[in-house]
Parts: C-alpha cells; structure tokens; sequence
C-alpha cells in the first residue's frame, strides 16, 4: 500500500498519477454513459415515429431530434471538460483547450438552433390541412435566412466567450460591410427579394405566372433567382428583383374564370326571337358542368348589330375545363339559335388600301399584254 500512496503521489505534467487516474476515470465513464444514453433516446425515437406526433409529443419529439443532431465530436468534448476540471495544465495548454471546447460548445449550439427552425417548419407543414406549397417553395430561402443568422451569432458569441473584443470587429464589419454591400448590391437585392417572397408568400411551386411578357409555372424559388417553366417547354430564369419590380399575375391563386361573350344579331331578327335569347342562353350555360350563369342582356342596338353581351364563371380553374365548357356553349348557342333562327351577322371584310403604288395603264387594243 505504500508503494502505491508513493506511486499515486508521482507528478506527471503538474500532476500527479491519482489526479490523472481520476480524470480518466471521469473520461471514460462520462464517454460511456453519454453515447449509450444518445443511443436509448435514439431508440425512442424511433418507437414514436410510427404515432401521429399530437400536440403532447411536439417537446419530447423536438427533444429527440436534437438528441439525434448531437455529434459524437462534442459528446467527446463535454468528456474532456468534466475530466480535466481537477487537472492543472500551463498556461498555453489550458488556452487552446478552451478554445477548442468554446469552439465545440458554440458548433453544437448552432446545430441545435437549425434543428429547432427545420423542425418548426416541418410542423408547420404537418399541421397544414393542404399541401403548403408556398411554405415548400420558401422553405430553402427560410433555413438559408436563419442560418446565416444563426452562424452569424454563433462565432461573435464564440469570440466574445474567448476574451476577443466584438465591439471594434462589429465596427470593422459594419465598414466593411457597406464596401462589400455596395460592389454586390445586385446579389444582395436578390437575396432579400427572395426573404420576402419567403414571408408575403406571394405565389409557391406549381403556381402560372404572368411577369410582365413572360409566362409559366413556377418549379423552383431559389435563394437568387425563381424558375418558371414556359408553356414552349423551356425554362424562364428570371431574379427575385425583377420579380418584385414587376407586375405579376398568379393564375395559380385563380378560383373561377370569368368568360364575356358578344353575340351580334342581325336586326332583321323577329322581336319575340330576341326577347327569348336571354333565357335559351341562360337555359345552355345553366346545363354546362361546372359554370356559373351570371346575366344575358341585349345591350346595344344603335350600332351595325344587335349585341348581346353573356358573362358566366367556370367554377374551375383548370384551363381545360374552361375551354372545354366554352366550347360546348358556343356549339349549343349556334344550334339554338338555328333552330330560332336567329342570324349571327357577319362580318365585313375590311378593304385593304395599298399607298404609294401607280397602277400600269391599260393596253392598247389588239396588243398582248
């Protein structure tokens, strides 16, 4: 026993071997017990993932995933720290070991943080009776966004913690900033367009577009530029800037179609024939799945025609669908009004002048042209 009292009194780098066993008995026990505990929580995890995750769950499961995103990396660094608090090391040594752990502790932290925003969007998509589109559309551009920020955070915390003065590097950054701000406005614009497109949700994937002269469905909203896919079959690039400089028209928000139709009559029309128009064109629209009747009336008779003016709605959106009821009502209307006779009144061609060209003079009679 005296041997070992001497033995465990031996100093090795300031200290001495009972202090060292101790520390990598701490080691060892804590690298143990922290992996095997990660692991059983992991395991729970996986038992829950077969239950629709109610509101009573939504901690333990968040507790869970962050669980899941704990790197082996700073489960070994939490080990380190616990054994080496009874430990004495020169100056320079117990320096960069505390950076390193700072640096660990801060890592982790940022993990956690986009876990918690990933998770929050997922719930909010769960939570959503449809499928959210304008949340998948955003959903890129969000996480980018809380990163930059997150990370942003992480290091001036991390450099705080380690002695370094934040006040004059937030300073320099903001000068510098400004420099930077100033040679890539283009990019910067860019990226706050697609922030706001991300929060007012203005249009999501699948959405028709109309920008100014360019047409097509919207198939990726990225962090510098949205791509839309024309009727044509190419793709449209077009940057988020210009977007919201533009007038935008999202056929993808459209609930109905409206349709207006102009039927001009020949005035030659019987009187009793006309007063019946409204109701056989009512009658057709009203027997035309999905449409909606809105009002027929004969509105003009002082011009070349009696004009009739038919507004109705196709309940869908689908173009097809509107095209499709369009055409059965003009082919029904044509054969109605037949049967009425009621006479469409053509239109006259325009005729075509042609300035500045002398015609040629007659030939001679008895000469060959």
């Amino acid at each position: 026993m005296a041997g070992w009292h001497d033995f465990g009194r031996t100093v090795i780098l300031d200290n001495d071997v009972a202090t060292w066993s101790l520390a990598l008995l701490v080691f060892l026990v804590t690298f143990t017990i922290l992996p095997l505990l990660r692991r059983a929580l992991l395991a729970r995890r996986k038992w829950l993932g077969g239950r629709a995750p109610g509101r009573t769950h939504v901690a333990l499961d968040l507790t869970l995933a962050l669980v899941e995103r704990t790197s082996a990396v700073f489960l070994w660094g939490v080990a380190v720290w616990l054994a080496s608090r009874e430990l004495t090391f020169p100056p320079r040594v117990e320096r960069w070991l505390t950076i390193v752990l700072v640096l660990l502790f801060w890592m982790q932290a940022a993990i956690w943080a986009m876990t918690a925003v990933r998770y929050a969007l997922g719930q909010r998509r769960l939570r959503s009776s449809a499928p959210d589109t304008l949340l998948q559309s955003s959903m890129s551009v969000l996480i980018f966004s809380a990163g930059l920020l997150i990370w942003g955070i992480a290091v001036l915390l991390a450099l705080d913690n380690l002695g370094v003065q934040i006040r004059p590097l937030l300073a320099g950054l903001g000068i510098g900033g400004i420099a930077i701000a100033l040679a890539v406005q283009s990019v910067l614009s860019d990226l706050l367009a697609s922030l706001s497109i991300a929060l007012d949700k203005p249009f999501g994937l699948g959405d028709f577009l109309t920008v100014d002269d360019l047409q097509g469905t919207v198939e990726h909203i990225g962090v510098k530029s949205t791509r839309l896919r024309s009727v044509n079959g190419e793709q449209i690039i077009v940057a988020n800037g210009d977007i919201l400089k533009a007038r935008v028209r999202n056929f993808g928000r459209l609930r109905e179609r409206r349709a207006l139709l102009k039927l001009d009559v020949h005035y030659e029309t019987e009187v009793a024939a006309l007063a019946a128009v409204p109701a056989v064109v009512r009658e057709i629209v009203e027997g035309t799945p999905h449409t909606r009747f809105d009002r027929c009336h004969l509105l003009s008779a002082g011009g070349p025609a009696l004009s009739f003016e038919l507004v109705y709605y196709c309940t869908s959106a689908d173009y097809k669908v509107y095209a499709d009821a369009l055409q059965s009502i003009n082919l029904r209307i044509l054969e109605r009004f037949r049967a009425m006779d009621v006479n469409f009144l053509a239109a006259m061609p325009t005729p075509v002048k042609i300035h500045g060209i002398v015609p040629l003079p007659a030939a001679p009679a008895g000469q060959a042209g």
